[in-house]
């Protein structure tokens, strides 16, 4: 999903939600509780408004398609004959 689109569903979710709160509105009338639901969707919608373009270099969240599966079968011993252990460097 794009940025454009992330933010396109968040705005439909929003429309709908102020939808809501009017129609808690008409049944509680103007009460603290409605007047600062209205003002949360508000200030939602606002900043959407301020939230722009993504970071520059951000990279989002590697899709399933993306990830590389590490099987859990034991590695071949082999590969570690001329490594060197951390406790000889350690003494």
């Amino acid at each position: 999903m794009s940025a454009q689109d992330a933010v396109g569903s968040a705005r439909e979710a929003l429309t709908a939600l102020a939808a809501a709160v009017l129609r808690i509105r008409n049944e509680y009338g103007d009460t603290l509780g409605v007047r600062r639901l209205t003002s949360d969707v508000d200030r939602l919608a606002e900043s959407l408004d301020h939230l722009g373009e993504p970071q520059p270099g951000h990279r989002p969240a590697v899709g399933a398609d993306e990830m590389v599966l590490i099987p859990d079968d034991p590695y071949d011993e082999s590969m570690w004959q001329d490594a060197q252990s951390e406790t000889q460097h350690a003494q």
